[in-house]
């Protein structure tokens, strides 16, 4: 692998040079205990692939929150650890069946592009083509993972285009975050959206739109969500009712906490008899409302995908902030 890397380099000093995991691309573990060792340096980039198959049957036997921790864990362990250690990270193969009929790639999917959100790395998406003029013998075959349709004239799949269009623009640009890291604020996405929460006017209520309006601070400490440069906080105001903005945001309503497994429920606490309710978008109206958890427990059948919210950071400009169902 050394030595394949600095043959490339001595070729071109200019190209970046990538490196693969293991075991079909997957792992990059074995860096942890051997390192590589390099005569250059701001060129090396590490690639894995990650496909719904990758998990398996967990998808579609196991409660997603579960399976969807354990998942985001082990690619941490196996291959997000590069990011951390200062290195960029390149999915250079992921995919679904666009049929949308494959339960282990529908959760798999929603669970991916909640972490893609988060750690911001490039991908490539296997794949473009819609059929083959002769494949495993068969002639015409259907590329079902193709985001063109068998004859190449539409998209197999828009739904699944405007998903992975919340991902397709950098959260956060490098020079940004070295220039200027007091401009980093966050965005609230549902990764099965592709969209971001905004407020369309002080009257309507808040609902899913493409990320270009305002940006949101979440601080930590006191668990409070706000919009960027205002007074203006996240509050639950009811079970089954829209959520809303308001300035007086010590209650135990304007407090917001990630929990589950998946760590994508944002809970908020009722004040009248204390329930605990989560973020929520309705089916029917791209409304976000206030529900009780689904899929806490252990039930397999159970979808949590409009509950999902990814708070990530971002350095964006305002007009181009970001979206995460």
């Amino acid at each position: 692998m050394q030595k394949g890397a600095e043959a490339v380099h001595a070729i071109n000093l200019y190209v970046l040079v990538i490196l693969s995991g293991l075991i079909f691309d997957k792992d990059l573990s074995f860096l942890i205990e051997h390192p590589v060792s390099l005569s250059f340096t701001g060129k090396l980039v590490f690639e894995v692939h990650w496909y719904g198959f990758s998990d398996g049957l967990p998808w579609k036997r196991g409660n997603p929150n579960h399976v969807c921790g354990r998942a985001m864990h082990q690619f941490m362990r196996k291959a997000g650890f590069v990011l951390e250690q200062g290195y960029p990270l390149f999915l250079s193969e992921f995919g679904v069946d666009l049929r949308g009929t494959d339960v282990i790639d529908n959760r798999y999917l929603n669970c991916f592009l909640g972490m893609a959100a988060e750690l911001d790395f490039d991908w490539a998406l296997w794949t473009l083509a819609g059929s083959y003029y002769l494949k495993e013998g068969v002639s015409g075959f259907d590329e079902v993972y193709g985001l063109f349709n068998w004859n190449w004239f539409e998209a197999r799949n828009s739904s699944f285009l405007d998903k992975i269009s919340g991902i397709q623009l950098p959260f956060q640009d490098q020079y940004n975050n070295q220039s200027n890291q007091s401009q980093t604020t966050q965005s609230n996405i549902p990764p099965t959206s592709g969209q971001c929460l905004q407020r369309k006017s002080p009257l309507e209520p808040l609902n899913l739109d493409p990320c270009r309006l305002e940006a949101w601070i979440y601080n930590t400490q006191q668990k409070i969500i706000t919009i960027k440069g205002t007074y203006l906080c996240l509050q639950a105001d009811g079970l089954n009712k829209p959520v809303k903005l308001g300035v007086i945001c010590s209650g135990s309503t304007s407090k917001w906490e990630p929990i589950s497994d998946s760590n994508m429920h944002l809970s908020s606490k009722l004040a009248h008899h204390g329930a605990h309710v989560r973020l929520d978008v309705d089916p029917n109206s791209n409304t976000i409302v206030m529900n009780t958890c689904k899929c806490l427990k252990i039930r397999h059948k159970c979808d949590p995908a409009s509950q999902w919210f990814k708070i990530v950071n971002s350095t964006r400009s305002l007009n181009v902030t970001t979206p995460i169902p």
